[in-house]
């Protein structure tokens, strides 16, 4: 092996990996992903905050029950799979690696997760 095939190499890799970063418009799969999970976080936190209002009393229509426990699994999925994307990126922002959507569906999964307990909580209380 010559030093001038040695040398090459890390320049080449360097190339691939300025050729890999992609554009802030470019959908790549983490992203896709990324955003699907947010996406699930967001409708967790939307039941959970519905059944909370159900649980409370605001809303006549059932307990809330259910709702309640979809949106504890959905959050749970969201924080999961929002986990996933981070620990995986392999990148920062800007990437292609979906982890700013992995950020938010975290957040926002661990968001929906604590409504929806909440509302389970409040509607064994009044049951």
């Amino acid at each position: 092996m010559s030093v001038g095939s040695a040398l090459a190499a890390p320049a080449s890799a360097h190339a691939l990996v300025q050729q890999a970063a992609a554009s802030s418009y470019t959908v790549t799969p983490e992203r896709i992903w990324a955003s699907t999970a947010a996406m699930l976080a967001l409708i967790g936190v939307l039941l959970g905050g519905l059944a909370l209002a159900r649980s409370a009393g605001r809303i006549r229509t059932g307990n809330g029950r259910a709702a309640a426990m979809v949106a504890t699994a959905a959050g749970l999925i969201a924080v999961v799979n929002g986990g996933l994307v981070v620990v995986t990126a392999d990148g920062g922002p800007g990437t292609g690696n979906g982890i700013v959507g992995g950020f938010v569906a975290v957040v926002i999964g661990l968001i929906g997760v604590f409504l929806g307990r909440r509302a389970l909580a409040r509607s064994r209380r009044t049951a």
